[in-house]
């Protein structure tokens, strides 16, 4: 299939999924429909196309978009980005699934690890997962501020127990992306996906939880030492159950995340310490999705970042003191026992 004549969807249009029609339009695809329940940013693309404020190269975009409510889709889709919460994923699917074509595809952009979740409602034949490299923050009214560096963007993604024959069509799609912020090495077909999922977990475990205990940056967190400490052993915990789970790390941003951050004699850790602030410089101004949901007053996906990789843990033997202590911590803050604040820390031992 031509990608021009297929239908696509990216389903759960809020800043990451903003961001990705952004670039995939800008890059010269205009069968995208994004897909939202916020009536305010729909009416916002539609009136004035959808902005992205790029924080971190001084540029912004604005690309007119097909931007619709979830009431207004018609037909079928030849291929659904889905990139809502992980939460409510049954509820989602099984909604979407008239609009799905009978050999269609859903593509899970979400953190964790999500497709069993996806695979249970639309079959494993039809699941396809991606592992996304880039942050961004929802401003409002069409507005999004996209808080990584363009050339740092990437989306690596593979299927899920399936004979990947949608694989052209994704990588085909996500192309248009990588046209548009200049990354040729953009878009990844991968025979590892749990491998990638695992690494974007560990990364995310680190610094998304801490970004909610702490309210601070991913730069922030690298450089202050106590959070540094801290995100390294999340990372080592997270690299240790997926050792033990039999799952072989796929490289982030073409670095060896274990080799260069999860060295476990004193020299090593020691370099692990002194790189950490340099491998997250092109995120340094991303916070995480998570600690605007908490200071929205919503629930996070904690218990689907670090809380997974407790269950994981526990699963495979290998103990998670430190991803356990985020969790606490982080429905802690939801439940108003303790405030966004860097003095959270001091619940680590």
């Amino acid at each position: 299939m031509k990608v021009q004549e297929a239908r696509i969807a990216i389903y759960g249009a809020g800043a990451m999924g903003t961001v990705l029609g952004v670039m995939l339009k800008r890059g010269g695809l205009n069968n995208v429909d994004l897909i939202t329940r916020n009536e305010e940013h729909v009416r916002g693309m539609c009136e004035r196309g959808a902005t992205v404020v790029c924080e971190a190269d001084g540029t912004e975009l604005n690309e007119r978009v097909n931007a619709i409510l979830p009431q207004n889709m018609q037909g079928q889709y030849d291929l659904i980005f889905l990139m809502t919460k992980q939460r409510f994923n049954a509820e989602t699917l099984t909604a979407l699934l008239p609009y799905l074509k009978e050999d269609g595809a859903v593509c899970t952009t979400q953190n964790g690890l999500p497709e069993p979740s996806v695979a249970d409602i639309v079959g494993k034949n039809r699941t396809y997962g991606a592992a996304v490299s880039y942050g961004a923050t929802f401003i409002g009214g069409g507005k999004m501020a996209l808080t990584s560096k363009m050339q740092a963007m990437s989306v690596e993604f593979g299927g899920y127990q399936n004979d990947n024959s949608k694989s052209d069509l994704i990588a085909d799609v996500l192309s248009y992306a990588g046209k548009a912020c200049g990354n040729e090495n953009f878009v990844k077909q991968s025979d590892n996906l749990l491998g990638a999922r695992w690494s974007k977990l560990a990364i995310n475990s680190a610094f998304s939880g801490l970004s909610v205990v702490t309210g601070l940056t991913f730069g922030e967190v690298s450089k202050r030492s106590k959070t540094r400490k801290l995100a390294l052993g999340i990372l080592r915990e997270c690299m240790s159950v997926a050792n033990a789970a039999g799952v072989t790390l796929a490289p982030m941003q073409g670095h060896d995340m274990e080799k260069m951050l999860g060295g476990k004699n004193l020299i090593q850790r020691f370099i692990a310490y002194m790189v950490l602030p340099f491998a997250m410089k092109k995120h340094k101004k991303l916070v995480s999705g998570m600690l605007k949901d908490v200071q929205k007053g919503r629930k996070c996906e904690i218990d689907f970042i670090n809380g997974v990789v407790c269950k994981e843990g526990a699963r495979v033997g290998v103990e998670t003191p430190l991803c356990k202590q985020v969790v606490e911590i982080v429905h802690g803050i939801e439940n108003g026992l303790y405030e966004i604040d860097y003095k959270n820390t001091d619940f680590f031992v």
